[in-house]
Order: structure tokens, then C-alpha cells, then sequence
């Protein structure tokens, strides 16, 4: 008798962890990480100094809240714009900055792709999200969000950049199983990053080769053509000379 695999709402947050660590390690060009305890919350909420949060819903319901610290998302926001060839002198400084809010919540969108791309792979569901919202927060104000999910089960993460900055992942989703009845192979995945990058690298390979026979099978044709032609005319020249000599000329 098989032992079917079951899925809980923890795996779930597990993936969505991995996400967030994978899209801001790679998009920033900098270690990100998450802690291997997660805490149980009574309900997430938005908290100082920049949070951002998006509903999901479909085979599941839930939210998706990240808490940044002011130091967190300068941090991960110049690791981004400096890994995008951005110069460091036309960067903001502060959080609140409009341009620091927006590449902030593009990151979230991004992470919130990555997670629902394995979520429909692996659990073989499909979810949407709502366009995710960046808010500037004060020290005084707390905000609270109602997901409208039946049996909601709340739970915190703290991540840390690679400078030691904490900021936090808050994740309520309704409780839930995902049982594995029958055996399925995943559909073939790949990097488009890696794509480019591997044709890039066949471009700059195809570039060093020409850059060291520069002269085209076109111009070797030509240049042996003149060569003969200038050996014909020497030739020529000669047997001219010949005739004349014979002519007492």
C-alpha cells in the first residue's frame, strides 16, 4: 500500500520562504536568507518602517505580508539598482522615497510569481494575486488587513540581508491539505536568465573567433585573386622584355 504525501499549510509558507530568499539573493547579487524557526501570529499586520502585502486567492486563500526596517529596504534597494548597472551617485537614500517604494513593490511582485509558478507545479492548483501595495509606515501606526479566510492560521518569519538587516515575512492563509493521490511528473522548467546568459556567451565565443581572423573568406578570395593577378602582370613583364631583347630593341 503507497503512503500518499500530504502538503500542509507549513510546506505552503516553506515555499513562499525559499521565494523570498531566492528572488532577493539573485536580484540584488547578495545573500538573503530566512531563520529555520517560524512563530505562530494571531493576525499580520503592517509595520513600520515600509511594508507590503497582496492577496492571493484560487485552489487557496491568503495574504502575504513583508515588514521591511528602513535600513533592510535601502539596503536590498541599492544591491538592486546597483546590480542593474544603475551609477550609486543617481540613487535615493531614504525609504521614503517614491523610487525606493516602487522597486520595492516590483521585487514583491516577483516573488509572489516565482511562489505561485512552484505552487501551480508542485501542487498542481492555481492561484492569483493582487497587484501589491507599498506603504511608508510611522513608528506610531499598525494597520491590519482582513483576507475574509474561513479557519486562518497566521505565521511570522524574520529574514536577514547580508549586512545583518532583519526584516519580516507575515503569511495567513486558510487551513489546508494538499494530498498527493496519484503520480506525476513535473513539466519540464528552465531559466530564462540562463537562457540568455548561454547565448550571450555563444555571441561573445562567435565575436573572439572572428576577432582573431578578422579577414573573411570574401577578402581571402580577393586578396588571392589580386595575388595572382600582380603574378600574371610580373610575368608579363617579363616575357615583354624578352621579345624586345630579341628584336635588338
Amino acid at each position: 500500500m503507497t503512503t500518499n504525501m500530504i502538503v500542509t499549510s507549513d510546506d505552503i509558507l516553506l515555499k513562499l520562504c525559499h521565494s523570498v530568499a531566492h528572488v532577493l539573493s539573485s536580484t540584488s547579487a547578495s545573500n538573503v536568507s530566512h531563520a529555520g524557526m517560524v512563530q505562530s501570529i494571531t493576525r499580520t499586520r503592517l509595520k513600520p518602517d515600509l511594508g507590503c502585502f497582496s492577496i492571493f486567492d484560487g485552489g487557496f486563500s491568503g495574504l502575504v505580508v513583508i515588514n521591511f526596517s528602513a535600513e533592510a529596504a535601502i539596503e536590498i534597494y541599492r544591491r538592486y539598482m546597483l546590480n542593474m548597472g544603475m551609477p550609486e551617485a543617481e540613487l535615493a537614500f531614504t525609504h521614503t522615497s517614491d523610487e525606493v517604494g516602487n522597486v520595492m513593490g516590483e521585487l514583491m511582485n516577483q516573488i509572489l510569481g516565482d511562489f505561485i509558478r512552484k505552487v501551480s507545479k508542485e501542487l498542481q492548483t492555481s492561484i492569483s494575486q493582487s497587484q501589491p501595495k507599498m506603504l511608508t509606515i510611522n513608528k506610531e501606526l499598525t494597520i491590519s488587513i482582513d483576507a475574509n479566510l474561513d479557519e486562518p492560521m497566521a505565521k511570522r518569519v524574520s529574514f536577514k540581508t547580508e549586512n545583518n538587516h532583519i526584516f519580516y515575512l507575515e503569511f495567513a492563509m486558510d487551513k489546508t491539505e494538499f494530498i498527493k493521490l496519484d503520480q506525476f511528473e513535473y513539466d519540464e522548467e528552465f531559466d530564462p536568465d540562463s537562457l540568455l546568459e548561454q547565448h550571450g556567451q555563444g555571441q561573445s565565443a562567435t565575436a573572439k573567433h572572428h576577432s582573431v581572423n578578422p579577414v573573411s573568406p570574401w577578402q581571402k578570395v580577393v586578396h588571392k585573386s589580386t595575388d595572382i593577378n600582380s603574378s600574371n602582370s610580373t610575368s608579363d613583364h617579363v616575357d615583354a622584355e624578352d621579345l624586345l631583347d630579341q628584336l635588338g630593341i
